[in-house]
């Protein structure tokens, strides 16, 4: 049995499709606050769990700038607090973490080994939340993921279907680089992944899907498949000013995962045409 944190999120709702409604506890913030440990220990005394899956984060990349304490507590606390709880029980912990942790500045898939340096509120925040789960956690991995969609909650593929459906033109930034990974595989991941830690061990990994992208190519991509009559436009970043930095270059290397989990990871585009047949 897991417990999975964020489970209202694309990704913990992903894992649901996946295990069935009876496999794993499924909660979010309304049902348990993770920035709270009285209230994890207290969970955990009322319920049987013998692993973590935590999908919970505060996403929202402009907002955190505004609100860096709430982010902190969510990104931050939240994991530590997990991490802690995980070695108490003796039990392995999965925690999502991002791209938005490197700076940008690579001009080569970034290795589990690149240095790390967050743009923003965000990426420092999910960094802490590395680190604290290292620190505390027994057994843990922790995978670096980007670009996340789905058909669930609100992400730029299906903004892109919206806007292709309702405007002419969409402009969008094409000097951003990073790979679309579509949540179902990341889901599917985690859960190839968590049988195999071994107790005592803590690890990092990248997964994405394969490939490489801009946020342009993937617009262009996904308005093509839908077969929408929208003009995608290429402009800069700072065509498209926005209060957080985003990472201009960001496409992880997956060797690792790939070698130590014999994973065979699909490239971004069957991942836009999986989620577009599963939204029609």
């Amino acid at each position: 049995m897991f417990l999975i944190t964020g489970a209202n999120g694309q990704l913990g709702l992903c894992l649901k499709d996946l295990l069935g409604p009876a496999n794993a506890l499924y909660t979010d913030a309304a049902d348990l606050d993770i920035t709270q440990y009285a209230a994890l220990e207290d969970y955990a005394q009322h319920h049987r769990f013998d692993a973590i899956i935590n999908c919970a984060a505060y996403t929202n990349v402009d907002k955190a700038e505004d609100e860096p304490a709430l982010a902190h507590q969510i990104n931050a606390v939240g994991p530590a607090n997990l991490a802690r709880l995980s070695a108490h029980l003796q039990i392995p912990l999965v925690h999502i973490s991002t791209d938005y942790v490197f700076d940008g500045t690579a001009h080569s898939p970034l290795s589990e080994q690149a240095p790390v340096r967050p743009l923003g509120v965000y990426g420092k925040t999910k960094r802490e939340g590395e680190e604290a789960v290292l620190a505390a956690a027994q057994t843990a991995v922790i995978l670096r993921t980007a670009w996340l969609y789905s058909p669930y909650g609100k992400n730029f593929v299906k903004t892109m279907l919206r806007l292709g459906s309702s405007q002419p033109e969409i402009r969008v930034v094409a000097d951003q680089i990073g790979t679309p990974t579509y949540a179902p595989h990341l889901a599917a991941a985690v859960l190839q992944v968590l049988p195999r830690l071994k107790k005592g061990e803590k690890t990092l990994y990248h997964f994405t899907d394969e490939g490489v992208a801009s946020w342009y190519d993937l617009a262009y991509y996904v308005i093509k498949q839908a077969a929408l009559p929208a003009r995608v436009l290429p402009i800069k970043t700072s065509q498209y000013p926005t209060k957080a930095v985003r990472p201009a270059f960001s496409v992880l290397d997956k060797s690792k995962i790939k070698h130590d989990f014999a994973l065979t990871i699909n490239h971004w585009t069957q991942g836009v045409e999986e989620c577009l047949n599963k939204l029609s």
